[in-house]
This record gives structure tokens, sequence and C-alpha cells, in this order.
């Protein structure tokens, strides 16, 4: 007998980063990071279950941006290049840990790096995004999307048509990248605002997701929680996220991630081992860098960490997805004593949780759909199945909230980053004026300069520079990327108003800032 259901829902999101004109570059590195321990573990897994003939439902939000480097010929060359990398290194270190006790580490990492070019090259065809389309079609994962570049909604809406272009731009994108319109959206940082629902509903979005407080300081108050999905006056669903399942898995210190026998993220033979034996796989600069050979596990508190066993550590995860559904099971009876319907738990999560920060994360996944698979009680589910089963539901509005730390707007908007916005709302403003000075079309050139503005301004919208900004965490290129874009914007506006293009730069920007080949400026207008 089903007790309820639960809808896991991971959130795929990287900015948009590409350097062409470096061989290497860094922060190119956190895409490559995520597909091999994060998009690529996650797929594996699930056509393993799919050949074990376990059910599963998964909704995964892949963002624009994303799905456009994962699309990007020039970067897939790149990824293919630093995976031949990785295996070198396997080889090299086969040979420096033979009879010691790291051996057995060094061998596993070595095949998992050979793998996943495997499967990268011949099951997804060197297309990530080819395994999410597999999965979708097979109606097992909702793949839905996000604002074209993960921009901070609440704090662009001065401008409305700002927010617009960054809903239309992503509906667009998903329909190049999946063949379809997308039914959700992952509100970037779940940050809501009073009216972004006519917005959605304008473009054919029909449910998104707010955090717990977005539901519960809600007018009226949701009458379940968060644990059934309730109607924006403009009649889109709106899901709230349970604290209780999402603690569970992403607390380091409460959840299931500190496990003493999981790897510890932090140590790596990048930081480790002697700068001559490393150099070849680091930053040309000189810099250490994370290479993903990690030989210790979390051990405790303590400096000294033992050696990682994959095995142990593997076998944990069944444990744990064990304790996991039994956990959810009784939340489920405890919470179906007062509600009219069968409870619904939605559990979201960033993706690269699981495989990135949590390396088990993606075994852990595997071994909660064998369980829910096997008992039969606890039933997972997209949010468009759960709404076709009840489509009757209270009518609210969400609180203006976020996902981030304090729970509104804080992280987006603090001393450290609020230089940025006056210049956002100068350019939406500007695109939109130049959108109807232009609305009957210019010619040839102009329009390619009012297109790369258009995405010029996207690009500085992202919302991972103002966060980077507040952790401190990538400060410095998250700075000179937000200037880079608003630069470029008011150089290219600088062609227009003098009537003086210059070719070569403009070519340099539409090279490396590709982003969106299909953008049209008058989607301002």
């Amino acid at each position: 007998m089903i007790k309820g259901y639960f809808a896991p829902v991971l959130h795929s999101h990287l900015p948009f980063v590409k350097h062409p004109e470096f061989d290497y570059f860094l922060e190119e590195h956190w895409l490559y990071e995520a597909i091999t321990e994060c998009y690529i573990p996650l797929l594996k897994n699930l056509y393993r279950l799919q050949d074990e003939g376990v059910d599963f439902r998964l909704t995964v939000s892949v963002t624009p941006p994303l799905s456009e480097m994962l699309a990007d010929a020039h970067l897939m060359e790149k990824y293919e290049r630093y995976l031949n990398k990785q295996i070198e290194l396997g080889y090299k270190e086969l040979q420096r840990t033979r009879d010691t006790e790291y051996a057995g580490v060094a061998a596993f990492y070595k095949t998992l790096f050979e793998d996943s070019k495997d499967f990268f090259v011949n099951t997804l065809q060197r297309n990530v995004l080819n395994g999410y389309r597999y999965f979708s079609d097979l109606g097992k994962m909702e793949v839905i999307t996000c604002g074209a570049t993960h921009g901070f909604l609440p704090l662009l809406s001065t401008n409305e048509k700002a927010v617009e272009v960054q809903i239309q731009t992503a509906v667009r994108s998903h329909q190049k990248h999946f063949g379809k319109a997308p039914r959700g959206i992952w509100l970037p940082e779940c940050a809501y605002y009073h009216g972004l629902d006519r917005i959605l509903k304008d473009n054919g979005i029909e449910f998104f997701f707010v955090d717990t407080h977005g539901m519960i300081h809600a007018n009226p108050t949701a009458v379940n929680g968060v644990y059934a999905p309730a109607f924006t006056d403009h009649a889109v669903a709106v899901f709230g996220r349970d604290a209780e399942s999402s603690k569970q898995v992403w607390s380091s210190k409460e959840g299931y991630p500190g496990d003493v026998l999981y790897r510890d993220f932090y140590r790596d033979i990048g930081y480790d081992l002697e700068f001559d034996y490393i150099k070849p796989y680091i930053d040309p600069d000189g810099s250490r860098v994370f290479t993903g050979y990690k030989y210790h596990r979390i051990t405790g508190e303590t400096d000294h960490k033992q050696v990682y066993d994959p095995a142990s550590a593997f076998a944990k995860t069944k444990a744990h997805a064990q304790n996991f559904h039994f956990n959810r099971e009784k939340q489920l009876e405890h919470l179906g004593q007062f509600m009219d319907r069968p409870p619904l738990i939605v559990s979201p999560y960033d993706a690269e949780l699981f495989g990135h920060w949590w390396f088990e994360g993606p075994e852990f996944l595997y071994n909660l759909f064998k369980e829910l698979d096997s008992h039969g009680v606890v039933k997972p589910v997209t949010p468009m199945e759960y709404l076709q089963m009840h489509p009757q539901n209270q009518m609210i509005a969400p609180a203006p909230s976020s996902w981030g730390d304090k729970g509104y707007y804080d992280v987006w908007l603090n001393g450290g980053n609020d230089w940025i916005y006056p210049h956002l709302h100068h350019m939406a403003d500007t695109m939109q004026e130049l959108a109807h000075r232009y609305g009957a079309g210019a010619e040839f050139n102009t329009t390619r300069v009012l297109n790369q503005m258009t995405k010029e301004l996207l690009l500085a919208q992202s919302s991972d520079w103002a966060f980077l900004m507040t952790t401190e965490t990538a400060t410095e290129y998250s700075v000179q990327r937000t200037k880079e874009h608003i630069a470029n914007f008011n150089r290219l506006y600088s062609m227009i108003e003098q009537n003086s293009i210059d070719l070569d730069a403009l070519e340099q920007m539409e090279y490396k800032n590709s982003i969106f080949n299909f953008i049209d400026y008058k989607i301002f207008s």
C-alpha cells in the first residue's frame, strides 16, 4: 500500500565559462569535474537501474548555461583532452603507489577515468545531454529549465522586461536542446517575488519550487505545508522544499556525507605530492589544484586521515539509503493522518552535491531507488505526475524568498556586490530602448552588435558572480567576469552610437561568449 510520494529534484547548474584563447583555463575545470564526478555517474546509475528493471522517477534541472556548455564542441574537445590527461596520471600513479597501501585506490581512479571516457564517447556520443534526453523520452526523468543565465530574478525586476527575457530565453534554449518546451522551472536560487508567476504562466511554465518558508509564510498559509502543491493566482503550481529530508543529505555534519568511511574532498595529490611530479597535471602557472586523485577517507575531525576504501564507502551508501527510506516511510505515515490526500515529500538538492562534494552520492541515489522499488510504499514521482493525480489544490501567494543563507536575498545583495545592480539595470533599460529604436530591423552588422549586447547583458546577470563574491570563493574571477561583460556591452553600445563597428572586436566577443546562437535583440521590444 502506497503511503505517499517522493519527488527528488536535482538542480544541475554551472555558470557559462568558455575561454578559447587558452589551452588550459582553471575555471573551465568546474565543468570537467562536474561531468566526471556528477553527471556521468548519475546517468550510468540510471542505466543500471533500467537494466535491472528498477522503476524510478527523477526531476532534473539542466540550466541553459550548462546545456550550452555541454553542447559546445570546443569545450567537449577540451573535456576529452582532460580525461586523457587524467588517465595518463593514473598510469603514473599506479607506478608510484606500487607496493603501498594506496595502490588499490590508484587503480580505482584510473579505471574510473577510463570508464568515464568510454561512457562519454560510446554511450553518450560525446554529448552528455543525450543521456538526459534518453531518460526524458522514457518518461523516467522530468527535465526542467531555469533562468537563461541563472539571473537572480527579484533583483532584476526593476525592469520587468529583463525578467521576461531571462524566462523567454530559457524556454527557447530548452526547446533547442531537448526538442520540447519545459513544463517546470527551477527559479534561480529558488528566488521568488510577487508577480513572477504571471511571467512564468505567459511562457508556458506549469510548476516551480520554493524553499520551505515560501509556503509556510504564504498568504494564506499553505494548509498542507510543503507536503502538497498549491496554485498561485495565475494557476502555476508551486512546490515547497521538505527541510527534514533535505538536511539529512546535504548537511556535512548531521547528514550522510560526513560519514567517516566516505572520501575526504580536501585531501588531493594536487596539493600533497612534490611539485616536480605533479606539475604537468596542475595549473600551468604552477598553482596547485585538485586533480581528483584523493586517497583518504574523512576518518574524523583530526588532521590524520586513513586510506580511502571505495568498496567500504560504496557499501555504506546502501545502509544510508535504507535509513533514508525508513525515515521517509515514517514521515509519510505521520503526515498522512492530517491530510486529505497522500502526502508528497519534495527533496531538492544541488546536483553537484552528488559526486563532487559527496563522492558516493550517485551510488546513494542508485541504492535509494532500489529501496523505493523493492518496498513499494514510498513511490517516486515527478511534480507533473502528482499534479495529474491531485489536480485540485489550494490557491496561495507564495512569500518572497530564496534558498540562500537567511532565506531571502541577502547573499545576492550586500555591501560586497551591490555595485553590480546599477549597471545591470542601466544595461537592461538601454537594451529595451535600442530594441524599440531598431524595432523594424537593423542592417546586418548592427544586428550582430545588438544581439551580442543582449548576450553580454544576460551573462552579466548571472547570479553566480554575486554569490561567489559573497562567499569569497573565486572572488577575483567573479569580479573580472562581471566587469568584462559590462565593458563589452558598453563598447558595443559605443560602436552603435558612433556608427563605427569594430568587426575584429565583435568577432572575438561572438566567438568567446557564444551562448544562445538563436538570440534576437528584438526580444527586448
